[in-house]
């Protein structure tokens, strides 16, 4: 797919912000695992963190093409996490366009069109990934608030968000018909950042583990009605999860760029070993998945931005994310091998290229969770 000149300019314009702040400081944040706060405002600037934020409420307004094409930029800067960053908050956003009330929308919106205040969602559970029926966090009523009790696992910008999408069980229907959704701030008594998690990549985005103890939220917080938090959750991270596969795409090009740079300087047998038929063959299948996961990127960001019917968005959602998830990890460990030895070693990025994209085909919903999605919509 062929991008239109704006999408063109924009997709440049990132490029070249992720080359002046992004690249320099890529190993950096894989070895020190701090978050670089000062990309917020760099980000910011240009719209990218608050991309979701319609402009009725002072935000840019920009469509999903938009924040695909950011986050693979970012990504092929050479930081899968700091990809994150772009369209940081719009699952927050989207939650709220779809369910929230037109009082939490003006109360809210206008803060993160700023794109300095960072968000979350906290739904997964020690015991509650997948499968919403296990849901242990429980909300109950008390006067004009709802106070929240439980824990939620690997919250990614958990310590750095002053808001947050909280899901909790407000009533014992089963599965997720008793779960509604909470727009909390975090500065709230009762949100316990509890463990800074030690992930295997992405290093520089903090991951965490939080306790919710007696946190008490306005009953006027709730997202939607009581018992319709976990669709409004869903239909977000539908949308979320194209850009997702974006990173993925960003991320494989940033292997296969380095390992093309590393065969034309390599010798065996007295010449650079690209001119071998079987690694020629190699960058020839690599190149060629990650151009088809972006034209499915693509498409998908296309189906939403053109109003495709439901079915069809979500299909494409799922296939996007799948596809990219595992042409990710066949992309970045192929890119290593032709490194050989090299490749193994920290002194090259490719190893960390490999570790950062392994976890695409599990956050936001497994590989597993997506061929369930994509069967169900082609079996119909």
């Amino acid at each position: 797919m062929i991008l239109d000149d704006d999408h063109q300019a924009f997709r440049e314009a990132v490029a070249a912000m992720a080359a002046d702040h992004v690249a320099p400081i890529a190993d950096e944040l894989d070895k020190t695992d701090r978050f670089p706060k000062q990309l917020i405002d760099v980000f910011a600037g240009m719209g990218l963190v608050q991309l979701a934020v319609p402009e009725e409420y002072g935000g840019p307004g920009a469509d999903l093409l938009s924040h695909c094409i950011a986050r693979e930029e970012v990504a092929a800067a050479g930081s899968m996490a700091l990809a994150q960053l772009a369209g940081q908050n719009s699952i927050v956003v989207r939650a709220l366009m779809d369910s929230g009330s037109d009082e939490l929308k003006q109360r809210f919106l206008p803060l993160l069109a700023e794109g300095t205040r960072i968000t979350c969602i906290a739904i997964t559970e020690p015991e509650a990934g997948s499968d919403p029926a296990l849901m242990r966090t429980r909300a109950r009523r008390d006067g004009s608030s709802w106070v929240i009790n439980g824990r939620k696992s690997f919250i990614t910008w958990g310590s750095l968000a002053e808001y947050a999408v909280v899901f909790a069980r407000t009533n014992d229907t089963p599965r997720s018909r008793g779960i509604s959704a909470f727009l909390v701030e975090t500065a709230t008594p009762g949100w316990v950042v509890d463990r800074h998690n030690d992930k295997m990549g992405q290093h520089g985005v903090p991951n965490n583990e939080i306790l919710l103890e007696d946190l008490r939220v306005p009953a006027e917080n709730m997202i939607g009605e009581e018992g319709q938090g976990f669709r409004a959750a869903m239909e977000a991270l539908h949308q979320n999860r194209p850009t997702v596969a974006g990173i993925a795409v960003g991320g494989a090009r940033s292997a296969f760029d380095y390992a093309r740079a590393y065969a034309r300087e390599r010798s065996q047998g007295g010449r650079p070993i690209l001119e071998y038929q079987g690694l020629r063959w190699k960058f020839a299948d690599m190149a060629t998945q990650i151009e088809a996961a972006r034209n499915l990127v693509w498409s998908c960001a296309r189906a939403y931005d053109t109003g495709a019917p439901a079915s069809e968005r979500v299909k494409l959602s799922s296939m996007a994310k799948l596809f990219a998830g595992e042409m990710v990890q066949y992309v970045t460990s192929t890119a290593l091998q032709i490194l050989g030895g090299h490749g193994y070693m920290k002194d090259h990025p490719v190893e960390r290229f490999m570790r950062d994209g392994r976890l695409i085909g599990i956050y936001e919903g497994t590989s597993e969770i997506q061929r369930n999605i994509v069967a169900r919509e082609v079996l119909r």
